[in-house]
């Protein structure tokens, strides 16, 4: 792939700026960690002794989880990203472990069998190939337990598809009198792949600084990934929306 549009690089240059995706990041890490915990609770009921959260980025996921008492290591290709991770579990005094693993090789580098295993935030549409999504797959497949989970989410692509949209709503914030504005543009390619262009800009008296940063996604269908988890082994995969959730995105539950 162009190095443009790798995603190690991208969350690497991000891994400082990430938490201005949210409005509030300190509300979104408890309301995922809420609506993550009732779906732990409901599929495996059996509260999980470990839990693998496989693209965990700064920690959105993993923070909130360990707050609520839950066991988790958190990895991700993005060496930036865990080293914010860490730092933000250390401020909060928490004892999440993170580790750099790509979810390709996840298997060989991850030791461990885990209850649950979680990718959230679209993360997995990164792996614009299929052959690599399915190799990502069979590699979180390999570290769960027989009776584990899969957790995961991406965007509504199945609706998204029918408009291609080109731009997203920006995201305002402020934080030590700095303002914040966050947005991305779409640049779709004619396979269902798009360029995400990653605005931020910063400043206060209408002096900002801009920057961009650049990532590409492939618009997997739920039908698209069904497919590619069955081939990996997956024997069951449930789709939940978010008026039942609560959640932005469609997560889907995998099983063995």
């Amino acid at each position: 792939m162009d190095k443009e549009f790798s995603t190690e690089g991208f969350y690497d240059s991000l891994a400082d700026d990430y938490h201005l995706v949210f409005t509030d990041w300190d509300k979104s890490i408890q309301r995922q960690a809420k609506i993550l915990d009732n779906l732990i609770k409901q599929y495996a009921p059996n509260k999980p002794e470990k839990i693998l959260d496989c693209t965990c980025g700064i920690g959105t996921q993993s923070l909130g989880l360990s707050q609520l008492g839950y066991s988790i290591l958190g990895t991700d290709l993005s060496a930036a990203s865990i080293a914010r991770a860490k730092e933000e579990a250390k401020i909060r005094n928490l004892a999440t472990a993170f580790e750099v693993a790509d979810l390709r090789v996840l298997a060989s580098k991850i030791q461990g069998q885990f209850d649950v295993l979680i990718a959230f935030d679209n993360a997995l549409p990164h792996l614009i190939n299929e052959d690599d999504l399915l190799l990502a797959a069979k590699n979180i497949l390999e570290k769960m337990n027989t009776d584990g989970i899969l957790i995961g989410s991406i965007r509504d692509y199945d609706r998204l598809l029918a408009t291609k949209p080109t731009t997203t709503m920006p995201i305002n914030s402020k934080e030590d009198d700095i303002s914040r504005i966050t947005f991305q543009t779409w640049d779709w390619n004619d396979n269902n792949t798009y360029v995400v262009n990653f605005f931020t800009l910063k400043g206060k008296n209408n002096q900002f600084e801009t920057n961009v940063r650049k990532a590409i996604y492939r618009a997997y269908t739920r039908l698209e990934i069904d497919n590619i988890l069955k081939q990996a082994g997956f024997k069951k995969i449930e789709w939940l929306f978010p008026e039942t959730t609560g959640f932005y995105q469609p997560i889907f539950i995998g099983s063995n």
